[in-house]
């Protein structure tokens, strides 16, 4: 399905999607690192910088995570070679009060390492579809910290690969216009 875009945008924007296909071919850490770099220049409240990512990618890092996926998730998940939990921390150092805008900067973490990785020729799928209180407690989690979400990376790999419920769906999700998205000083819901 054709992307419809209005304006000049960094390429990476524009061919970044959220595929499930992947080729089980090992990333080099070096590679792994130079995403979390991406995301470390995020920008946040404070410069607190709330983000935390705990990378799985070795086979018995892998299973334990793989072992907390949705059902649905596994169908697909399970191949990338990679997966990385997401954490936020809850509360400023600065001062121990709540940080209410860590999941803000902490999406904005994802989104500067999801736009390198494609930079890098490298997919990347973040997902709700997992137990949060598993993956917490498999990598010590602190009660202050909160599991986000997890990501599969990886190469891409053969759609054919897929169950028949993923094969359709395995290309770029349609985005509504900006006219629906965007208000000057009014907001008019649509």
């Amino acid at each position: 399905m054709p992307r419809n875009f209005h304006y000049d945008i960094l390429p990476q924007i524009k061919t970044r999607w959220s595929p499930r296909a992947f080729s089980a071919e090992k990333i080099p850490r070096e590679e792994l690192l130079a995403l979390i770099e991406a995301a470390r220049y995020a920008p946040s409240c404070f410069n607190e910088q709330p983000w935390r990512f705990v990378i799985a990618d070795t086979p018995e890092s892998l299973g334990k995570f793989q072992s907390k996926l949705s059902d649905t998730n596994k169908l697909w998940a399970t191949k990338a070679p990679v997966l990385i939990a997401v954490c936020s921390k809850k509360s400023f150092s600065m001062n121990g009060s709540d940080n209410f805008w860590h999941q803000f900067d902490t999406g904005t973490a994802w989104g500067f390492l999801s736009i390198e990785a494609e930079r890098r020729g490298l997919y990347s799928h973040g997902m709700a579809g997992f137990d949060r209180e598993g993956i917490a407690k498999i990598i010590g989690l602190p009660s202050d910290y909160e599991v986000m979400a997890l990501i599969a990376v990886g190469k891409p790999g053969d759609r054919k690969d897929l169950s028949d419920e993923f094969i359709g769906k395995e290309e770029p999700g349609t985005r509504k216009e900006i006219a629906a998205i965007s208000f000057f000083e009014t907001f008019a819901h649509k």
